[in-house]
C-alpha cells in the first residue's frame, strides 16, 4: 500500500460508532478503557509435511494471499518419533496482522469468507479464552476470494485468533458483535 493515509472502513466505524456503543453498554469512565482489537493471528498447520516438506511453503504462499502480508513457515521445536517429526522440520505457516491489514482482514472474513462456509450456523459464542480473546477454526481455506480454487491441489484448515484488549469475555463478545461477527442469538 503506497498511500500512508489509508484508513480502513472498519477502523472508522470503530472510532465513530462502536466506541460510543461500548461506553453506553459498559459505562467506561475513561475513553482508553474501551476495548479494541489488538491483533489477529492466522495459523495453518499442514500435517502432510512429513512426506513432502514443500507443502508448508505452499501453505505459506496461500496464507500470504489471504492475509496480504508475508506468512512465515513454522518449524518443529523438537522431534516426535510417533508422528515422524524431526526437529527443525517445516510444519505449517502463520502470520500476525495488526493495523490497517487487520481491519481489512476482518472486513473480508465477516462479509465474504464466513457466508461462503457450507452449513454455517454462526460462530461458537463459547470460543473465548476467559481473557477476551476469541479463537475459531475454518475447515477450508478456499472460502477466501484470494485463493484460486482451480490452482489448489489440497484444501487445508486454518485457525483465526482475534486478540482484544477486553478484560472479560462479555466485553469481547460485545465488541466482536459490533464488528458484525455472526454469533447466534441466545438459545
Amino acid at each position: 500500500m503506497a498511500d500512508t493515509n489509508y484508513a480502513p472502513r472498519l477502523r472508522g466505524h470503530y472510532n465513530d460508532v462502536i466506541r460510543s456503543k461500548m461506553v453506553e453498554q459498559f459505562g467506561y469512565k475513561n475513553p482508553m478503557e474501551v476495548p479494541k482489537i489488538d491483533k489477529i493471528v492466522l495459523n495453518m498447520g499442514v500435517g502432510e509435511t512429513t512426506q513432502d516438506s514443500k507443502k508448508a511453503q505452499i501453505a505459506a504462499d496461500d496464507l500470504t494471499l489471504i492475509a496480504g502480508q508475508k506468512a512465515q513457515v513454522t518449524h518443529a521445536r523438537k522431534s516426535i518419533a510417533t508422528f515422524k517429526v524431526r526437529e527443525g522440520m517445516p510444519l505449517g505457516a502463520k502470520v500476525t496482522l495488526r493495523g490497517p491489514r487487520m481491519y481489512d482482514f476482518i472486513d473480508r472474513l465477516v462479509t465474504i469468507a464466513l457466508p461462503r462456509i457450507r452449513d454455517f450456523r454462526g460462530l461458537n459464542p463459547k470460543s473465548f479464552d476467559g481473557r477476551g480473546n476469541f479463537a475459531m477454526g475454518i475447515k477450508e481455506h478456499i472460502v477466501f476470494p484470494e485463493i484460486n480454487y482451480d490452482k489448489v491441489d489440497k484444501i487445508w484448515g486454518m485457525d483465526v485468533i482475534v486478540c482484544t484488549t477486553a478484560t472479560t469475555d462479555d466485553e469481547a463478545r460485545a465488541l466482536l458483535k459490533e464488528f458484525n461477527f455472526p454469533f447466534p442469538e441466545k438459545q
